[in-house]
């Protein structure tokens, strides 16, 4: 039986419909390349389900028809046991248990190759907070910040001074984040954030920034880096209404126009990240540029549309990069190291009535 690409996306997210045009974006360039493509949609209530799913606009309604599956040894299945072995998945899921690592892991449990981010990087670039402890290991420059959890007291943000920004730990698209430039403003911004999170990430506001981004991913073995991006914003940050509402249209300039050697120290620092956390697949890292200083803001490891758009210009280049990257997933081994077998159970320390008790 022919091994099918399962693109995954939906999922219990703020980001849930980001995750579907992503999604369909993927599946739709992946079948017209002549790929056996199963979608896998992750309502926000749980499970997954498959269907005939060709068009964002499937989603707008629920369906009925759709089938209910479940992960098996080497792929999925129907609860009446019809199997999809899966030769690779593809990770389009922004947010939530997607993005976070969860999605991974199954993956790798049921020895399901992926042509995304794997477990751990996932999950340490999801939390802000710890990204930017992560960041500050490998010498990269961030903003002064604190964390600061429901519940607790936020001296330590005050210290900061003002203006400050305030950002849920765990979410993305600039949900929740607000900035704040007195005391009161800052609790109604942490009272915001703990509506959605357990904990937010407080950072000295860098007055006069500019949003930079740079993707990264590997394709024939080899690092691949995108042009240095930069994002155009009239608000005081990238909100999530000049993401995804109004026109559609990302105001923005590929390359940036800034001086080759901030281009190169993007550039550099995306790699370094790239490289000592041995990512697969693609991520996105976002900086902030400030007098001609380069501050790490987040690393995406499931970006918008899989920053597809930062390596051509066409639907046939993004075709193309799409088809690399699950070449790339299927080429990976899936590595299975030796288990040291204790038998300790069968000892006779746990046998016989002189066996002690735990």
């Amino acid at each position: 039986m022919q091994k099918i690409i399962a693109v995954f996306f939906g999922g219990n997210s703020n980001e849930h419909e980001i995750s579907v045009i992503t999604g369909m974006l993927a599946v739709n360039l992946l079948r017209g390349a002549g790929e056996n493509v199963l979608p896998v949609y992750l309502p926000r209530g749980g499970g997954m389900v498959t269907g005939k799913m060709y068009d964002v606009r499937d989603f707008r309604a629920p369906d009925k028809k759709r089938i209910p599956l479940r992960f098996c040894e080497g792929g999925l299945e129907t609860f009446r046991g019809k199997e999809y072995p899966i030769g690779v998945a593809l990770n389009c899921c922004h947010g939530g248990f997607g993005e976070d690592g969860t999605l991974s892991a199954l993956l790798r449990w049921y020895h399901i190759r992926s042509a995304s981010p794997e477990m751990p990087v996932s999950a340490l670039f999801m939390d802000k907070s710890l990204s930017k402890i992560a960041a500050r290991g490998l010498g990269l420059p961030v903003a002064a910040g604190v964390t600061v959890r429901e519940g607790e007291g936020y001296d330590a943000a005050l210290a900061l001074g003002f203006p400050v920004i305030v950002k849920p730990s765990r979410l993305g698209s600039s949900i929740g984040i607000r900035i704040a430039k007195t005391e009161e403003e800052l609790c109604m911004a942490l009272t915001e954030a703990f509506r959605l999170d357990g904990s937010a990430l407080v950072e000295t506001y860098l007055e006069g920034k500019r949003d930079l981004n740079c993707a990264a991913c590997r394709m024939n073995g080899e690092v691949l880096l995108s042009p240095v991006e930069e994002v155009f914003s009239d608000e005081a940050f990238l909100t999530f209404s000049e993401k995804y509402e109004g026109t559609g249209q990302r105001r923005s300039s590929i390359p940036a126009d800034i001086p080759e050697e901030i281009a190169a120290r993007v550039q550099s620092y995306t790699r370094h990240i790239y490289e000592t956390f041995s990512c697969r697949g693609v991520v996105r890292a976002d900086f902030l540029l400030v007098g001609g200083k380069v501050y790490f803001n987040e690393l995406n490891t499931v970006p918008g549309s899989l920053s597809c758009y930062l390596f051509g210009e066409t639907l046939m280049d993004a075709r193309d990069f799409f088809l690399g990257l699950v070449e790339e997933g299927l080429n990976a081994p899936l590595e299975e190291k030796q288990t040291i077998e204790t038998n300790i159970l069968s000892g006779s320390i746990f046998s016989g009535k002189g066996g002690k008790r735990m």
